[in-house]
């Protein structure tokens, strides 16, 4: 029977008198207008604009303290509750619209026809890919030089690196989003661009200890997926830059420490204990930039249930999976999103993405001759792949699956992220493989001709059935992609072509790529969640390069193929063969 479990709270930044809120740069005053307080709780709560987002990224015209002091006054005159006329003009002589403290930025390395390209034998899709490579240039972002002189007029946290963002209501850059975009940055040749990402992400981490969700003070209560080691990996292996490297591995050290210290879940099994993580924010109050829609749902509950709710929304905001059945099951109501206790799950992404990590920063230290610290992530890498393997993996089931703190017990949903070992390599058994493929087909995943769905569940929220998303088609297509298993192989192009499909075809139609799609009936757009589907878009963007790069000579615009079922795949694998020995 797994045992008991116990969290540790976190150690971070420095917290502001009288709120459980790091503050937003050494040296400047607490946010009171963008994190918390009776400005932000009036304006957002009288919903001035459709998406709350926008005011919190609205920069100010002067200093916080005379805008809080003038809101006070204002207040005062109409009793504490302000007229919504008087309100939008006081938000109109004391804010700018957002978006001004970023220029446009065209990359300084991007160019012409870079190599990949070559690779793409349909036309059509190699004009495709054309203009994917095209898009870098419209989500170019650099932050201007007031941001830097005058922090706390902003909600933006200072970047001192131009950076590509998502896209759309996105303006700013994000932590695990940026992995995808790095991946396709670098096929496209702009190595540069990926050092600045990187740059920007290793000082955030200087200055806060951890790499926030996103570059905004409102965001700094919590992080996002933990792929900054691997983007690390990915640069180095392109470039060579080991003397960056060098001057790095100590600030990649600090946020992993960031995860161990303040992440961490202790399960027993078999009467032994094992130390895995989980997301969790120690922080109540609503997210600023939904700060209306977790008010709302607050009031649904007891007074007394309504931090922790808020706690555990920011806790899903942290997985990058806002939000989701995944981390609802289990709960009092599965279906309503009150319901979200994120913290109470140990995710298999979450885990697989720090293994990799840990087996990464050995190898670093490794080739930079320090092996004490070589042998201290080796070892931490070898702990956490036994966990993985004895609390998250079921081998009758085939695959790996969250594991429930509360109701001691895994959660068999399907979700991509149940793969994600496959992707990252924390697993040592070679079987595996085979078993998942069977997972996969057991689950009828095999069956969906637009995308892996990312749940079997439909909930309304973005992150389920019917929403696809590129990073997870990425963890699966691409942790079978890599296995010596030939029907891995021949489902993993099976998989990317479907996606490639979807998102070309939708693409040939608006002209656009999105951040989501809907699977249910062919590909449209998503949908679904707390705000309208995004076009940009970063990531979606650097997934498909990456697949019309691995399979740039077998990829078709054409029409769809119903998805051959394994056992049709035998014969297919048979002629491949064969047409592999005839003379070229």
């Amino acid at each position: 029977m797994h045992g008991h479990t116990h969290a540790r709270t976190q150690s971070g930044p420095a917290m502001c008198p009288g709120s459980s809120l790091p503050t937003p740069l050494p040296g400047t005053t607490c946010s009171q207008i963008y994190c918390h307080g009776e400005l932000l709780h009036q304006v957002q709560m009288a919903k001035l604009y459709q998406d709350d987002k926008q005011f919190v990224d609205m920069p100010l015209n002067s200093a916080p303290d005379q805008v809080l002091q003038r809101f006070r006054e204002l207040a005062a005159t109409h009793n504490q509750s302000i007229p919504l006329e008087q309100l939008r003009a006081f938000i109109q002589e004391h804010f700018q619209a957002g978006g001004q403290e970023l220029q446009p930025w065209t990359p300084e390395d991007w160019k012409d026809s870079p190599q990949f390209l070559q690779k793409i034998s349909d036309p059509k899709l190699r004009a495709w890919g054309g203009k994917l490579h095209e898009l870098w240039k419209r989500l170019g972002k650099k932050v201007k030089p007031e941001v830097l002189s005058h922090p706390e007029q902003f909600s933006l946290i200072y970047a001192a690196h131009p950076f590509i963002v998502p896209g759309g209501r996105f303006t700013e850059f994000y932590y695990w989003d940026s992995y995808w975009v790095m991946e396709g940055l670098l096929l496209s040749e702009m190595p540069g661009t990926v050092k600045g990402m990187l740059q920007n992400f290793l000082e955030l981490v200087r200055i806060y200890g951890h790499v926030p969700n996103g570059a905004r003070v409102y965001y700094l209560q919590r992080s996002q997926p933990p792929l900054l080691t691997l983007m690390m990996d990915r640069y180095v292996s392109h470039t060579n830059d080991t003397a960056f490297l060098r001057d790095s591995i100590g600030t990649l050290a600090l946020e992993l420490d960031f995860w161990t210290q303040n992440r961490i879940v202790s399960v027993s099994s078999g009467g032994k204990s094992y130390v895995l993580n989980h997301y969790a924010v120690p922080y109540g109050g609503p997210r600023p930039e939904s700060y209306s829609k977790d008010a709302e749902l607050a009031n649904t509950l007891p007074e007394g249930d309504r931090e922790t709710l808020w706690a555990e929304l920011k806790a899903g905001a942290e997985s990058g999976w806002d939000f989701s059945s995944r981390w609802l099951v289990g709960g009092p109501n599965p279906k309503l999103l009150s319901s979200t206790r994120t913290s109470k799950f140990v995710p298999v992404d979450l885990n697989a993405f720090l293994c990799q990590a840990e087996e990464l920063m050995s190898n670093f230290y490794s080739s930079l001759g320090n092996s004490v610290q070589a042998t201290k992530y080796r070892n931490l890498w070898q702990q956490r792949l036994a966990a993985i393997k004895a609390i998250l993996w079921d081998e009758e089931k085939g695959a790996w699956f969250d594991y429930d703190l509360e109701n001691r017990k895994k959660n068999l949903e399907f979700y991509p992220s149940n793969l994600t070992p496959l992707w990252s390599g924390c697993f040592s058994d070679p079987n595996v493989v085979d078993k998942v493929l069977k997972y996969l087909e057991d689950s009828q995943i095999l069956t969906y001709q637009y995308g892996i769905p990312t749940s079997l569940q439909n909930t309304g929220q973005q992150w389920d059935f019917p929403n696809a998303w590129a990073p997870l088609q990425d963890l699966v297509i691409r942790g079978l992609a890599k296995s010596p298993s030939p029907r891995a192989q021949e489902v993993a192009f099976q998989l990317a072509q479907n996606w490639v499909r979807t998102n070309f075809e939708v693409y040939s139609r608006d002209s656009a790529m999105y951040e989501k799609y809907d699977i249910s009936n062919g590909g449209q757009p998503g949908g679904g969640g707390e705000y309208e589907v995004q076009e940009g878009f970063g990531w979606t963007n650097g997934v498909v390069l990456m697949l019309l790069e691995r399979y740039g000579d077998r990829l078709s615009s054409g029409a769809r193929q119903v998805f051959l079922q394994l056992h049709c795949l035998t014969a297919a694998l048979l002629l491949s063969l064969l047409l592999g020995l005839l003379p070229q």
